[in-house]
């Protein structure tokens, strides 16, 4: 078995950490019991690029229980956590090609081992996978049936890629799934990113002016516990529903050029390039500190503001000092990759059960459809959605109403008025 991790050794102290998520996992855990006994999946080689947690080795697990072979590669640089890599390796025999810190040259043969396994069903976090397959690879298109996609700025990219013919095979786009989108991106990213902020910098959120750009799913809940840890919260938009959004929710909104000359910490989470730019680094004041947990690091302008730096250094691990020509210095963190997982675990495993459900039952749902379907980009079909709602509430013990017969007859008549 081809594999590049970083230490084997670690693989014990993998395995208990994803004992450990895996018991805040009660849905994906039932798709496992399911997919063991009915081999869904059995014969298909799954090519999967994500951040390889301890929730993705339980959903790697799940895929395998199912009967696919699964390769895995991480979907950044920075998220690898390099004893889950080791254990799924060695106790779950799964090929893994990731080691945290990772070069970019790195990262793409990494890409390119997991595309020579002959992918038949792709499972993307950004869409790097799908887009090397296709600009690197064609000749492989046609082998594969379908995939899914994880992440907000995955589906943008796919759908452009949809909407200029170049998509070679269909994709389900996971991330739109409510039960992703309105928990993992909410609650998931506005926990798990307060906290690489916090573990990078040890710095009090309370009392701090704290700057979120971009208020989609993300930054509403990255908003949402910096206001909780005490922050004055604003928010730059170019969206004017979600500004007025964010007024609505009591927060201040305003342009990245007012907001930069008084934020304290800033957090870009837009899923666009360039956010924050030059003429805004240099805008900070003294000892700003700036993150960013969009998918890519391509939200912050980094290498303009190389243009305007005379000193660097890296001051404590994650956290790297620019000094300015006009002699402020900024704080970057993480290299401007995703902080959550950069300087922290990402997201809790309950709340990734439901993300990973989806991915689980949309591979499945791909495998049944997915040579009937079209080459676009697919929103999750309402069943599976709904029954990982359903599943998440009962491993919770909440039960709720159902219609009666009279009920369901009024929602589908047009005739009974007041």
């Amino acid at each position: 078995m081809k594999y590049h991790i970083k230490d084997e050794s670690l693989a014990e102290a993998g395995r208990l950490r994803i004992e450990w998520a895996a018991k805040s996992m009660p849905v994906l855990n039932l798709i496992k019991e399911r997919f063991s006994n009915e081999k869904p999946l059995k014969g298909i080689r799954l090519g999967a690029c994500l951040h390889v947690t301890t929730e993705t080795a339980a959903l790697c697990q799940t895929l395998k229980a199912g009967g696919a072979e699964v390769y895995l590669c991480a979907s950044n640089p920075l998220s690898t956590q390099d004893d889950v890599a080791a254990s799924l390796v060695v106790h779950d025999q799964i090929p893994v090609f990731a080691i945290k810190g990772e070069d970019n040259d790195t990262y793409y043969d990494h890409l390119r081992a997991v595309i020579d396994a002959k992918p038949q069903i792709t499972m993307d976090d950004g869409a790097d996978l799908v887009s090397t397959l296709h600009q690197e690879k064609k000749e492989l298109l046609e082998e594969i049936i379908g995939g899914t996609e994880e992440t907000t700025t995955g589906v943008i990219r796919l759908r452009a890629m949809a909407s200029d013919g170049v998509l070679h095979y269909p994709i389900i786009a996971v991330n739109d799934a409510d039960t992703k989108h309105l928990f993992d991106n909410r609650y998931g990213t506005g926990q798990s990113t307060i906290d690489g902020i916090i573990r990078a910098t040890n710095r009090l959120i309370a009392g701090s002016i704290f700057v979120v750009s971009g208020y989609g799913w993300c930054g509403k809940g990255v908003a949402m516990r910096a206001k909780g840890h005490g922050a004055r919260v604003i928010i730059t938009e170019v969206d004017p529903l979600r500004a007025l959004e964010a007024v609505m929710d009591g927060f201040e909104v305003m342009p990245i050029k007012d907001a930069a000359a008084i934020g304290d910490f800033f957090c870009t989470v837009t899923g666009d390039i360039h956010v924050i730019r030059q003429e805004h680094f240099l805008e900070m004041k003294d000892g700003a500190i700036v993150a960013n947990s969009g998918h890519f690091n391509v939200e912050l302008d980094l290498e303009s503001l190389e243009e305007v730096t005379t000193a660097r250094r890296t001051i404590r691990p994650f956290v790297e000092e620019h000094t300015l020509k006009n002699n402020r210095r900024i704080y970057v963190l993480g290299e401007g990759r995703l902080i959550n997982l950069a300087a922290a675990e990402g997201h809790p495993s309950s709340v990734m059960d439901m993300s990973f459900a989806n991915q689980a039952l949309c591979s499945e749902h791909m495998v049944k459809a997915g040579k009937n379907l079209e080459n676009t980009v697919y929103g999750v079909p309402k069943e599976i959605d709904r029954e990982i709602a359903r599943l998440k509430l009962s491993s919770m013990n909440i039960d709720i109403d159902t219609l009666t017969d009279e009920q369901e007859k009024y929602l589908s008549s047009w005739e009974m008025g007041t």
